[in-house]
């Protein structure tokens, strides 16, 4: 059966057909559509498996304030070194001389065995034509150029001293076809005249399940808010469901009332070398247990979608992010009316320098506005893997209370900083059920697989 795409996910296609490898910036000169429709565009076909997403970063560097001023003036130690050059000098006359940077100059003199001293008096002992971190000063000067033209052994002697060095990072994210989209056939019929004779797609008239709408609808406001979709697996080692997330091995949400294992099933491959070692180092110095590793290897049905975020994060180590998760999970909890053994969830992370938990509280203050919540607030409350934490509460009309819904916070030091994760890290999330309640007016979430058609009738629309 053919498939029928939407107008946006048309010119994309054909776009990408002509052109296979495009930025979503040369995507928007090539179709006219907006950044917006781009990035929805974008989301649709990956979901259908129709588009290849791959992100990449290159650095440019130039020159700070004080970079600039060893460019044109020399290295602070090479001022020093040229003063002593042809005879050697006292400590004041140098102090005079090269003021504020005579400590710095001075005291890599000393360190390297370049100079000597003998009383108040400064004695050159080593003279080098060329010093650590000149050939990088040379190759930048007033430019601005790509990271990997420099020699990265010469430019670690100046990166690190205060504003020598500014570091730009692009990202670069390209949009490719699948191979099963190259061969699509796209047609645009522009003249408004319709073909009587030819074939049309089979239409089958159903309603799509309000839980699905609401899921559809929460997908389609992260996308437009500029998030990307990462997707995980149902299955996965206990090592990144609760050990990356400094969920301690014997806490009680690890136990079988709580968790469903994968009976006789152990992960062969869970992490790196690298990720495995500063995870259970940190198990061991936090919690000071004795940390096994095949208690890691242990396969579950995730619990939560964060395992698949904490994992991205770990494998892309981004400086800046915006990703949601959505899909399901899976609780051994009793079902009642407000609970259930599977269920889904929504979970966004944002990564920054300078990210903050006000930023955290902005973000989701626009996500509930768009879904239809107005009466929001916030309270302090506890996770293991986020510190500070908050619990967002909404004002429900009809039962006249306050209603907990997503929980959120900054990942703990504990959680990012054994992934070599290095900047803060927004997260919140939790059930898209609750919402779904809240947005038709139910007070028992079981309600959403029933199978009462009456209700469902009464608020779905045909498709």
């Amino acid at each position: 059966m053919s498939q029928i795409f939407h107008e946006i996910e048309k010119k994309i296609i054909t776009s990408l057909q002509n052109n296979p490898i495009q930025t979503p910036e040369k995507l928007e000169k090539s179709t006219n559509l907006s950044p917006d429709q781009i990035r929805r565009g974008i989301e649709w076909l990956k979901l259908k498996d129709l588009a290849i997403v791959n992100e990449s970063q290159t650095s440019n560097i130039s020159l700070g304030k004080n970079g600039l001023e060893s460019f044109h003036k020399g290295l602070p130690e090479r001022r020093l070194l040229e003063l002593l050059k042809n005879e050697s000098k006292n400590l004041q006359e140098l102090q005079k001389e090269l003021g504020s940077v005579f400590g710095p100059a001075m005291g890599l003199a000393r360190k390297n065995n370049w100079v000597d001293t003998d009383d108040d008096k400064v004695i050159l002992k080593n003279y080098l034509t060329e010093l650590p971190g000149e050939k990088t000063l040379k190759q930048i000067g007033e430019n601005k150029i790509s990271k990997n033209e420099v020699d990265v052994n010469d430019l670690s002697n100046i990166l690190k001293r205060p504003d020598f060095v500014v570091e730009d990072i692009i990202k670069i994210k390209e949009i490719s076809l699948t191979e099963n989209a190259k061969s699509i056939e796209i047609t645009h019929d522009l003249s408004g005249a319709i073909d009587v004779e030819s074939k049309v797609p089979g239409v089958f008239v159903a309603r799509t399940h309000p839980l699905k709408d609401t899921i559809d609808e929460i997908r389609e406001i992260f996308v437009t808010l500029g998030f990307t979709e990462v997707i995980g697996e149902f299955t996965q080692p206990s090592f990144w469901n609760f050990d990356a997330l400094f969920t301690p091995q014997d806490h009680p949400a690890r136990e079988l009332q709580d968790t469903f294992y994968l009976d006789g099933i152990s992960a062969k491959k869970i992490g790196t070398v690298e990720q495995i070692r500063k995870i259970s180092e940190s198990h061991k110095k936090n919690w000071r247990y004795y940390w096994d590793i095949n208690e890691a290897r242990k396969m579950v049905l995730r619990t939560h979608t964060t395992c698949v975020t904490i994992k991205h994060l770990a494998e892309t180590k981004p400086d800046e992010s915006r990703i949601f998760s959505l899909g399901r999970v899976f609780r051994n909890e009793k079902v009642s009316y407000k609970h259930l053994v599977e269920f889904n969830q929504i979970e966004g992370v944002v990564v920054g320098k300078n990210a903050t938990l006000r930023d955290l509280m902005g973000i989701q203050r626009e996500f509930y506005r768009r879904i239809g919540i107005t009466k929001i607030k916030f309270w302090p409350t506890f996770f293991p893997y986020t510190e500070p934490s908050l619990q967002t509460m909404v004002y429900n009309d009809r039962l006249g209370k306050w209603v907990e819904l997503f929980g959120m916070g900054i990942f703990r030091p504990e959680v990012t900083k054994p992934l070599g994760i290095t900047k803060p890290v927004l997260a919140w999330g939790g059930g898209i059920e609750r919402i779904a309640m809240l947005k038709y007016g139910l007070d028992d979430v079981r309600e959403f697989y029933n199978n009462n058609l009456s209700w469902l009738r009464s608020v779905t629309k045909c498709q």
